[in-house]
Formats: structure tokens, C-alpha cells, sequence
């Protein structure tokens, strides 16, 4: 098979030790991304099958139905909604699911949280510029950082990624305050945790507010500033799941007001984020491009699986297939 693996940007995925699993097929990796749907299309309609990496790539119905070639698009990790699995289908192009891992992300969450709290960053780059113990040379900024330990660590969703995070936070000493649907909240009072009496109770008592949803229709831009206004002055909003499920423009304004705080995000609406963001030019928010998954183990975890289904597929054994109605209606153009 014709094989393209979009989006690669440190040119890593080469270097990994299930790489030769596409040994016999003709690869291509590229390492940058394709401006516009109609570079996207040229660039892909030579290729049999496409491997992306999460959801660095778009593919809507105008993309896709200008790859006449195209049998299969196998996703590392899960689906969430940047592909038009309908139109795949009509055109007979399967969508195989990959695996994932709760640990990258989760460790990188708790990362943010303390450096944001002890004003890491900051502390470091005027370190550089010859400033001792110095988070900013505005006084309004140069405040002291905080320890994590008898602090409310507010957590929304406690899926995989929220309860690895809620065991950091006990382990640090915090309060841990979850919400969620009620089996989110009755698993995490069997762990330990103490259920919010409501959404509104969690933003308003929350030191650290991370959350860890799952974007779909219901949850996109659930949090707005109606919920962002009940936070402290001094907390900490934490996002690592998706910026989507952040109403547009909401946290730049409510930074701007005061609450919270501050913030440390992962993931944003627009990726790669342009330098001239506004999000980067608030001195209060810490931004990392997107690591909660990016690390050696997890992309072994999440390449290994999406090559054995490419391998799978070519051998016409399809596995962890989204939408088997597509192998149905390739069939019936190929016969």
C-alpha cells in the first residue's frame, strides 16, 4: 500500500522501534502541515491509506471526496470529531481506531499544575537575565508562588486521565473536589475524593481547576464565563483535554478580569499556535504546544497499534474498524 503519515513534526516517527512493521509497503512522512483543504487534497490523492496523528489533520467531506485513492484512514488513539465519518463511508474509505494511554497526559497535567504554582518559568528566564528570585519585574506580578499541599484541586471528568490526576493531587496532600456525571462522581467518592455538590460549587471553592472531558456536541464550550467569574483570583485553570470545550474567548477575557488567575494550557482551538496568539501575550498564562501525548512510550502505544491495523487491512484482516459499513461499500465498487 501507498502509505502517508501526516503531521510529524519532530520527524520522530521513524526513529520508533514499531516502524518496520510497514516493512513491503512505499511510506511517506511529512513533517509539516498542508495549508488549506486544496493543498490537503493534492498532496494526499496519491495515497491508499493515511495514518494520523491524533487530530493534527481535518479531514471533512470537501478533503475526502477529493481522494479517489483513499481505502483507509487509520487514527492513532480515538476519534473525536476531525474527520466527516459519514462521508468516509459513503466513499468506502474504513476508519480503524487505535489505543491509547492515560500516563502522558496525566503526568504532564500535574507538571503544568507545579510549575504554574511555584511560578516556574517565569523564575527561570529572568534567572537568565541576571534577575535573582524574580518572577517579574512588574510588582503586580512578582508575587510568591504556592505549595499544592491543603489546596482544592478541583477536577472536571474522571475518566482515566482525571482519576491518575486526582492520585496525584491526594498524594501532594490536596483536597480533591470532583464533577461529572454521577457514576464519575460516585467512582471518585469510592477513591477517596469528595463529589461537588454542583458545577458551580467547583469553580467557586477550586484552587486548581484541571479539566479532563471528552469533546463531543454536548460538552463543546461548556465552560464560559459564567463559570470562569466564580473562580478565586488566585486560582489556576488547567486545560490538557481540548480548548474547544472552553467557550471562544472566555479565558482570554476572564485572565484579563482577574478570574482566575492564571492558567496552563496544552491545547488550543487554532494548532500550531501562531506566535502572535493573545492567549501568549498574557504574562499569567503558561502555554506547552501540545505535549500531553507527545513522548516516546505513548507514541510507541499509539504507532504500534495504528501500523498493525494498516498491516491488518492490506492482508484483508481489517481490525479496530470505525465504521464497517465502508468495507461493505468498497466491496461493492471493487466487485
Amino acid at each position: 500500500m501507498k502509505i502517508a503519515i501526516l503531521d510529524d513534526f519532530q520527524d520522530a516517527v521513524r526513529q520508533l522501534a514499531c516502524y518496520p512493521l510497514l516493512d513491503g509497503h512505499e511510506v511517506k512522512v511529512f513533517n509539516n502541515s498542508a495549508r488549506g483543504a486544496g493543498q490537503l487534497a493534492i498532496r494526499l490523492a496519491p495515497f491508499d491509506a493515511l495514518v494520523l496523528i491524533r487530530e493534527r489533520t481535518a479531514l471533512p467531506r470537501a478533503v475526502l471526496a477529493r481522494l479517489p485513492n483513499l481505502r483507509l484512514i487509520s487514527q492513532t488513539g480515538k476519534m473525536s470529531g476531525h474527520i466527516d465519518v459519514a462521508a468516509a463511508t459513503a466513499q468506502g474509505i474504513a476508519i480503524a481506531e487505535g489505543v491509547g494511554s492515560p500516563f502522558a497526559p496525566a503526568e504532564l497535567t500535574w507538571a503544568l499544575i507545579m510549575a504554574a504554582s511555584r511560578k516556574l518559568l517565569p523564575y527561570t528566564n529572568n534567572l537568565k537575565d541576571g534577575l535573582w528570585q524574580t518572577a517579574s519585574i512588574n510588582p503586580a506580578l512578582n508575587g510568591l508562588g504556592t505549595v499544592l499541599r491543603g489546596r482544592t484541586l478541583a477536577i472536571w471528568g474522571y475518566g482515566k486521565v482525571g482519576r491518575l490526576v486526582a492520585g496525584y493531587g491526594k498524594a501532594f496532600g490536596m483536597r480533591v473536589l470532583v464533577w461529572g456525571s454521577e457514576a464519575s462522581r460516585a467512582a471518585a467518592q469510592a477513591d477517596g475524593c469528595e463529589p461537588a455538590a454542583s458545577r458551580a460549587a467547583l469553580f467557586e471553592q477550586a484552587d486548581v481547576l484541571t479539566l479532563h472531558l471528552r469533546l463531543a456536541d454536548a460538552t463543546r464550550a461548556i465552560v464560559g464565563a459564567a463559570e470562569l467569574d466564580r473562580m478565586k483570583p488566585g486560582a489556576l485553570f488547567v486545560n490538557t483535554s481540548r480548548a474547544e470545550l472552553v467557550a471562544e474567548g472566555a479565558l482570554e477575557a476572564a485572565l484579563h478580569q482577574g478570574r482566575p488567575g492564571a492558567a496552563a494550557l496544552d491545547v488550543f482551538a487554532s494548532e500550531p499556535l501562531p506566535p502572535t496568539a493573545p492567549l501568549l501575550r498574557i504574562p499569567t498564562v503558561l502555554a506547552t504546544p501540545h505535549l500531553g501525548y507527545v513522548e516516546k512510550d505513548s507514541y510507541e502505544v499509539y504507532f504500534e497499534a495504528a501500523f498493525r491495523n494498516i498491516v491488518n487491512f492490506s492482508a484483508g484482516q481489517p481490525s479496530g474498524i470505525l465504521n464497517p459499513e465502508a468495507l461493505t461499500v468498497s466491496a461493492a465498487r471493487s466487485s
